[in-house]
Formats: structure tokens, sequence, C-alpha cells
């Protein structure tokens, strides 16, 4: 007979093993990157230099990384079967789809279990390169080589855009992708450490890691606060939308998160962060929406203790950089890749299957176990 014990739904409380790269203190409001406030990165750490915390542990010599500016530069070298797999991707592909793909075609057979850096390098520098070479095809503009005089987020820009990116942009992303970059024991991670535990390599677990974050639960959120926003349109229509919105018992994005009981702090200092890019119209009304929907959701829901999530501001930074809506989670994607990489070190280095059980709750089986076949 199967053996009965308490499921919880969803994990939750539950601890799954054990990690030294980030920590997320959801009745504090703190996120900590191997003992340092990850809010604190983002006033200026270039990712790099938090990509190599992450990696190695500590924070290097010097800003940026020296280490991880050479790696990365010396990565975007990307094979031509690569490249030429990629420009045979379909144009009209959304590109959260075409990292997708581009992420499987980087397990070229080069890499095997268990991960190394260089794999991990391989994985962080070539994503942003062969993401921004599909974006501009699609859009019928010549690729754009990288620039191996500018940093890892600076280039993907450069990529994207053709020229030089401006510096507050620059800046807005780089807090960004270093608040982006791990966060504990998410879905994704969970399902990256899971196919790790297999054996697979790391371009194949982040393969999967993807497919994860690209569910508007996890990672795909934030082009859905820029639909709200715009269907909203202005400050002084935000009360009646929101009031609208849950009547008809549909979800506020960017609102409440699973692990936080406390303000999100990604989402507290990417508020920050929009206030230096974010044209104030725009700003204007995403502060009136998160107003508006937190004191509706608070009201209808008195007990919980509900915050703006770090999706919420994502979408107004983003925006304000001038990312279309299709690249905001394949942007996430990109910024989590350090964290991935991490990840799947930590899990190699101390590996065991992952392999948990189920509840059964199948068809009562009467007195005898297994049920009788019918006859004839």
């Amino acid at each position: 007979m199967p053996q009965e014990f308490r499921a919880d739904p969803g994990l939750e409380g539950v601890i799954v093993g054990r990690s030294a790269i980030s920590w997320v203190g959801g009745t504090t409001g703190e996120l900590v990157y191997r003992g340092f406030d990850a809010r604190e990165l983002a006033r200026g750490v270039p990712y790099e230099s938090v990509a190599h915390l992450l990696l190695h542990g500590d924070p290097p010599a010097a800003d940026p990384s020296p280490e991880l500016t050479a790696a990365l530069a010396a990565a975007r070298g990307i094979p031509g079967p690569i490249v030429r797999a990629v420009d045979a991707l379909p144009p009209q592909q959304p590109p959260l789809d075409a990292l997708r793909s581009i992420l499987s075609v980087l397990g070229d057979g080069s890499g095997a279990y268990p991960p190394t850096l260089e794999d991990g390098y391989r994985l962080i520098a070539r994503s942003p390169v062969l993401l921004a070479r599909f974006v501009r095809r699609a859009a019928g503009q010549e690729p754009v080589p990288p620039r191996p005089e500018l940093g890892h987020v600076a280039n993907y820009l450069a990529m994207l855009r053709g020229a030089a990116p401006d510096v507050r942009q620059v800046a807005a992303l780089q807090a960004y992708f270093a608040l982006l970059a791990d966060h504990g024991m998410n879905a994704s991670t969970f399902v990256l450490r899971i196919a790790i535990s297999t054996h697979t390599d790391l371009a194949s677990a982040a393969t999967a890691a993807l497919g994860t974050l690209k569910g508007p639960l996890h990672g795909g959120a934030p082009s859905r606060v820029s639909e709200m926003l715009d269907a909203v349109g202005a400050p002084e229509h935000a009360a009646e939308w929101v009031r609208e919105r849950l009547a008809r018992r549909e979800l506020l994005y960017g609102f409440g998160h699973r692990a936080y009981k406390a303000e999100d702090p990604r989402g507290l200092r990417l508020h920050e962060v929009a206030r230096t890019v974010a044209d104030p119209r725009r700003l204007a009304l995403a502060e009136t929406v998160e107003r508006e929907g937190l004191a509706a959701l608070r009201a209808a829901h008195p007990s919980a203790r509900i915050y703006a999530n770090v999706e919420f501001y994502s979408a107004v930074v983003l925006e304000a950089i001038g990312l279309p809506p299709a690249l905001f989670t394949p942007t996430f994607a990109l910024a989590r890749t350090a964290g991935w990489t991490a990840h799947a070190l930590e899990q190699a280095a101390d590996n065991r299957l992952i392999r948990p059980d189920l509840d059964y709750v199948g068809p009562p089986t009467g007195r005898r176990w297994p049920r009788p076949l019918p006859a004839g």
C-alpha cells in the first residue's frame, strides 16, 4: 500500500537542499548574495563583478572583475555552425521562444557533466549575443558584432541598437541585471538543479530552466504589467480600472510574491532606478496604479501582506531603456544565467539525484491491491 504523508502543495515551506549562493529574506524583505546585500550591489557594481561573486564566492579584486571581463569577452566568439543554426530560426518567432532555441543550440556537444566554469562563461556570454543577433535579423536589420571594449550589459544594448548605448540606460540595466542575477530556490533554478542532478549538461539544464521562467507566474509577468499600464491609460482612471478588474476576479500583475511577506527589495531598488530613466508621466501612472492596486487588494484581503513585486517596476525600467515588452522576459533570463551557472556548479559539487515522491490519491483499491483487471 502507498505510504501516507502530508503533501505541501507547491512545496511551500519545504526545504529541499542547502546553498551558499543567495538568501531570500521573505519576512524581512532582504536579498543576499554570498553575504552581500543585493540592493547595494545594484548601486553601481558591474554585472561582471556580481557574476564573479556568485560563481567564485568572493568579490573580485577590482571592478569590473578582470577575470570575468576577459572570460566573457573571449566567449563571445561563437562557432559558425551555432550562428548559422540561430540564423535559421523563423523571424516571426517570439524572442522568448527564440532564446529557448538558442540555449538548446548552445548545447553543441562541447559541454558535458559535470558543468565547468567555462561552460558557464559560454552560457552567460553567448546568450545575449545570439539573442541580439536574432532580434535584429527578425526586424530586417543587419546584425551587429560584439564590441570587445564594452562591458557585458552595454554590449547587449549596443548589439540590439546598432549604436553606442546611453550611459544612464546602461546603468539602469546594470542594476536590473544585478538584482535579477539570482533568487534562491525559485522555480526555474529548482528545475535547473533537478536537471543537473541527473548528470545532464548545462545547456540542457538551462533550456529546461528557461521553459520554466517563461510562465507568467514566474518570469513572464513584466510584459503583462506594461499591458496593464497601457490599459489604465492615465492616473485618474486607475482606481476605477483596478476596482473593475478585481470585480471580474482578474489578476493585477506585478502584485504579491510567494516568497515575500514584506516589500520586495528588488522592486524597491528598481523603483529608485525608474526615477532616473523613466518618462515622468509613465512613472506617475505606475505609482498611482501601485497605490490603488495595493489599497484595493488589502481591502479585499485584510490579513494578507501584499506588496508590489519585482515585475512591477521591472516593466517601467525596461520600457524606459527602450526594450519592447517581447524582450522583457528574455532579458530577465540573460540576467539569471549567472545564478543558474552558480547553482549548476554547486549542485554538481555535492550531487544526489533529486527524486521526490507523490502521495497517491488514485482510485480506491477495496480489499485488494492492485485492482483486479476486468474479466473477459
